[in-house]
């Protein structure tokens, strides 16, 4: 399915929606229905919704705050899959999500573009949740970020949710950066180097980027050790300039 996700957005996109929202709409409990209501204020708390407010949303806004928005609903999120049993429906559902932001190009424009109005963006996100089969709590916390204007933060709230979802399985998630893809023998090496480390399992998360030239930069939770020949030039040129 994900092989066609890229058309299937634009096919989702190019829809003429204009479906209306009114303020009862924006209360949280459309993430699990209004008996779990109480469970749900702090995905509001901050966040009040005029009924006549349609405004774009500031895609502006630090990484930082986009992390606290997350988190706050990544917290709801994993409880009421826990409660619920349904982590695996979770776990299929973050990483579906993962591959779907990766390969296309039209969903990353629907997270963030001011050109969208919140109807459209409500309306267009529900379609791609139908389309991947997402489960109904995903589906109804991707509704309730495009009433809000939060679309923008669903990169950050995916991560969180691996974390999560990581730590519940008893792992630990390593950001690792290289200046070109290890190979399958060097990642399960790197991994069990970490576990020694941390004394837990370990899953690797890479990305390659050119610019660090050669060796490593891993980054487990707050700890980042960085082996880059970048840092290294970087650190070598600012001993220069003290020297000189």
């Amino acid at each position: 399915m994900h092989g066609s996700f890229g058309d299937s957005c634009r096919r989702v996109l190019a829809a003429p929606y204009r479906v209306c929202y009114i303020a009862q709409d924006f209360d949280a409990s459309v993430i699990t229905g209004a008996k779990q209501v109480a469970r749900l204020p702090a995905l509001t708390l901050g966040w009040q919704v005029r009924a006549k407010d349609i405004g774009r949303v500031d895609v502006s806004e630090t990484a930082g705050i986009s992390t606290g928005i997350a988190a706050r609903y990544a917290t709801a999120v994993f409880d009421l899959a826990k409660d619920g049993k349904t982590i695996k429906a979770l776990e299929s559902d973050v990483g579906a999500l993962e591959s779907a932001m990766n390969q296309s190009a039209d969903l990353r424009t629907l997270l963030t573009s001011p050109l969208y109005s919140r109807e459209e963006q409500g309306a267009a996100i529900s379609a791609v949740a139908k389309e991947m089969k997402l489960s109904a709590t995903t589906s109804n916390t991707l509704a309730l970020l495009a009433s809000k204007r939060r679309l923008f933060v669903l990169p950050h709230l995916v991560r969180v949710l691996q974390d999560r979802l990581a730590e519940e399985r008893g792992e630990v998630t390593a950001d690792v950066t290289t200046a070109k893809a290890l190979t399958k023998a060097q990642t399960e090496a790197l991994a069990k180097t970490l576990k020694a480390q941390v004394g837990k399992s370990i899953i690797i998360k890479e990305t390659v980027d050119e610019s660090i030239i050669g060796g490593l930069i891993v980054k487990v939770g707050s700890k980042m050790i960085d082996t880059s020949i970048a840092s290294k030039l970087n650190a070598l040129q600012n001993t220069m300039k003290e020297v000189g």
